[in-house]
């Protein structure tokens, strides 16, 4: 099983009026994500719903066929790949936070023996579009399409930065400069070795030693479920190298 937990840094900041409306009171005028036509707004009221998630929440993955995508409108989701054996690696992660709103696009993706999951880090409001409604707004209009192609561009660039990073760049260069994202303000990092070796596409073992490795210079101190930062400056600059 794996293990569900919000590691997300920071909470999205929506304008209050999408906040009453994952409450579920729904305003007479809807302020757009993106710079969407009135047209647009109006087909996203009506022809669509929305749901809400609880953090840690399967929002898809293998099994559970793509029939809708989710126009994010607060929360995280993080997408990982699974394997066979049940190893795990962070892909990226969907965020409300960027420009307002974001969208899922896995079922653009889908492919046999697809093994993607979406899990809720936060909860989770946003709208559920058909295939239909979505195949609708594509055709017929700009602001739509730019937005969803744009948001598909920014999926696939992730994934190619991910790709770089596996095959280009060494582990404790890679780890340095996750610990150094995940740091609260005190230099906490409150997150396990299984979790990060997640996040870096890495086993646990190879993790624990190169915390170990980080511990005896001087540059964490490692307890169960954290780790705080001694040096960020010395991480800083293995990270740099990468």
């Amino acid at each position: 099983m794996s293990e569900v937990k919000n590691i997300a840094r920071g909470n999205s900041e929506m304008a209050p009026i999408w906040n009453r409306l994952c409450l579920g009171v729904t305003p007479p005028l809807l302020p757009p994500p993106q710079p969407f036509p009135q047209s647009v707004l109006s087909r996203l009221r009506y022809k669509s719903r929305t749901i809400t998630f609880p953090a840690g929440s399967r929002i898809f993955g293998p099994g559970q066929a793509s029939t809708h995508l989710l126009l994010l409108l607060d929360g995280v989701v993080r997408v990982q790949q699974v394997s066979d054996r049940g190893r795990e690696i962070v892909l990226y992660r969907v965020l409300a936070a960027d420009a307002g709103g974001s969208l899922t696009t896995e079922f653009l993706m889908d492919y046999d023996g697809n093994h993607t999951e979406g899990i809720a880090e936060t909860r989770i409001c946003a709208f559920l579009i058909s295939h239909s409604l979505f195949d609708e707004l594509i055709a017929t209009s700009r602001e739509f399409r730019d937005f969803a192609f744009s948001t598909f561009s920014h999926r696939c660039f992730s994934l190619i930065r991910l790709i770089e990073e596996l095959a280009f760049s060494r582990i404790d260069e890679r780890l340095a400069q996750k610990l150094i994202e995940l740091a609260m303000d005190n230099g906490r990092v409150a997150v396990t070795h299984q979790r990060l070796a997640n996040e870096l596409g890495s086993a646990r073992e190879v993790i624990s030693r190169q915390i170990n490795e980080f511990q005896r210079r001087g540059w964490v101190k490692a307890s169960r479920g954290n780790v705080d930062i001694e040096d960020r400056a010395a991480l800083f600059r293995l990270a740099q190298q990468s």
